[in-house]
């Protein structure tokens, strides 16, 4: 716990000042930071660290669930975060020393853990070391050594990462006295045969084949061709899994009642994925009823591939005809320079906001009535309007330069735009957790994304229309809209970042022939697009 929290023992107001922060009413706390979970959109609470910190065993949910789940007749693999992962996504706060130096006192908490959880009758627990898909220093990757000599004896560890490839620490890896390791096929199917060859005999190896980030079906026919030499060299040491966390995935698509019925054929929710897990171990165990329903199971993904919905000639002959010349201005920046400040003319700094406005209760009860069928459309655009019209007033009479719309008629800054592209899919229960109590909505990228028509002009041109001032156009980018959505695994990101800034493209082109001079386009996820792996960071910033 970070010293501003520490109040006796740790209760459940606790972790809500740690998350929240609270009110100096005895106590001015502020809330910890938090930050995204590698290259997910979920985010967690950043451990802070200082000199002085001692570690003690406070808090039994842990013990509480295993002791739980057993009851309810379930073996269970209890999960932890690994003592390297937990301190390197930590941050120091004060100077002068190194977080590592913590580790030592933090690894006798573990082994509490493990002797505890080994009470308990718990044979196996995950361990999950993330970090090692990172391009660690050196300093850490020897930490691993030192770490797993002291914690290792209790229960059998299975230390897992995922995201990437970790076959760049199989030195570190493999000396480890661990009993198993977890890797992520989905995202690195190359480190496949260099674990299968440098594995301790006495290791078992799980194979990360459903992934556990996307919602599509796994093609269980290709991973059981690609797995079968691996069953036969492993046996009983080869273990079937999700490529990470279930948490990343919308929980039942059963749910989804009103989805199209042929893209619903191309999905996989978590529950879903979990069957997919057991039918492909069955499979590969040689149970015949099982290898037959694997290959049924992948003619839906080849089905797919020839959907007219899915390929769309003229946008893969748009993206074709992409040079570098679609990437540069028609005048240097010092012309257009000139040229904006006699189109705009605006001051030497000029004052604008970032541009939604919040949402308020009575602007999300009007968009489900219209969504419901409650409102009509006539109603609903003249209720929109007048939120634009308080928006532009207030921003003038605040005596901004640059004005924003507001944008009452947005969901969300990528749903939004999802529901009016071509190639996208909306779910109604498709929710993911982001952090807390919050989640999000993601739609799915099913096939060649195009825009049929102009999304944000009318928007814009009619708050344009109440002012002198400029008002700017409000776009979310395509890096964006890709990362905050569920990518198709057919194509490259790549591809589907072109295909959407094209469209893009379109409603730029529109807005500037209806009159609005300043277009802001949104990136906020381009930090966490990039690679995990600083070596690869050049290329994904180039588009290669």
């Amino acid at each position: 716990m970070p010293k501003r929290h520490r109040h006796g023992h740790p209760d459940l107001d606790t972790l809500f000042r740690i998350a929240r922060g609270k009110a100096p009413t005895g106590c001015s706390c502020a809330a910890s930071d938090m930050t995204k979970w590698f290259n997910t959109n979920y985010h967690y609470i950043v451990p802070e660290f200082t000199k002085d910190d001692t570690f003690s065993l406070s808090w039994n949910q842990l013990f509480e669930e295993v002791s739980e789940a057993q009851k309810l007749g379930h073996k269970v693999k209890p999960v932890v975060l690994g003592p390297l992962s937990y301190l390197y996504l930590g941050k120091e706060k004060e100077e002068g020393f190194n977080r590592l130096e913590l580790l030592p006192r933090l690894l006798s908490v573990y082994q509490q853990i493990f002797t505890k959880l080994k009470a308990q009758g718990v044979e196996w627990v995950q361990i999950d070391e993330p970090i090692l898909a990172l391009e660690l220093e050196a300093e850490w990757r020897n930490a691993f050594k030192l770490a797993y000599q002291v914690i290792v004896g209790d229960v059998k560890l299975l230390l897992t990462a995922y995201f990437d490839a970790v076959d760049h620490h199989a030195d570190v890896i493999t000396s480890l006295g661990v009993n198993g390791l977890h890797i992520d096929l989905v995202s690195a199917p190359s480190q496949l045969e260099s674990f299968v060859k440098q594995l301790p005999q006495d290791w078992v190896l799980s194979i990360g084949a459903v992934n556990g980030r996307n919602v599509w079906k796994a093609d269980l026919a290709k991973w059981l061709n690609a797995l079968q030499p691996t069953k036969d060299i492993l046996g009983e040491r080869l273990w079937i899994a999700s490529s990470c966390s279930l948490l990343h995935s919308p929980l039942d698509l059963e749910s989804e009642e009103t989805l199209d019925a042929d893209v619903k054929s191309w999905l996989a929710f978590a529950k879903q994925k979990v069957g997919e897990v057991t039918l492909l171990a069955e499979a590969l165990d040689g149970k015949d009823k099982a290898i037959s329903t694997c290959h049924q199971h992948s003619e839906a993904i080849t089905a797919r591939n020839s959907d007219s919905r899915v390929q769309n000639p003229q946008v893969q002959a748009r993206v074709n005809g992409i040079t570098a010349a679609l990437a540069e201005r028609e005048l240097p920046y010092a012309k257009r320079a000139l040229l904006q400040k006699t189109a705009l003319g605006l001051p030497l700094f000029p004052t604008t906001t970032i541009g939604s406005f919040p949402q308020t209760a009575e602007i999300r009860q009007q968009r489900g009535a219209f969504k419901n069928g409650r409102l009509s459309a006539g109603d609903y655009e003249q209720g929109m309007k007048a939120y634009i019209a308080d928006a532009i007033q207030r921003q003038e009479a605040l005596g901004l330069d640059v004005l924003v719309h507001g944008e009452p008629e947005r969901n969300d800054m990528v749903e939004y735009f999802a529901e009016h592209l071509e190639g996208f899919a909306a779910t109604r229960f498709g929710w993911v957790q982001s952090y807390g109590s919050r989640c999000v909505k993601p739609a799915i990228i099913v096939g060649d994304i195009s825009r049929p028509e102009p999304i944000t002009v009318s928007w814009a041109g009619f708050a344009q229309s109440l002012s002198t001032k400029p008002v700017k156009g409000m776009l979310t980018g395509p890096v964006t809209i890709l990362g905050w959505t569920f990518p198709r695994e057919d194509i490259s990101r790549q591809e589907m970042a072109q295909q959407i800034a094209l469209a893009l493209r379109d409603e730029v082109d529109d807005l500037q022939q209806a009159g609005i001079k300043v277009i802001q386009i949104d990136e906020p996820a381009i930090r966490e697009g990039m690679p995990l792996k600083a070596s690869q960071w050049q290329d994904y910033l180039a588009g290669r």
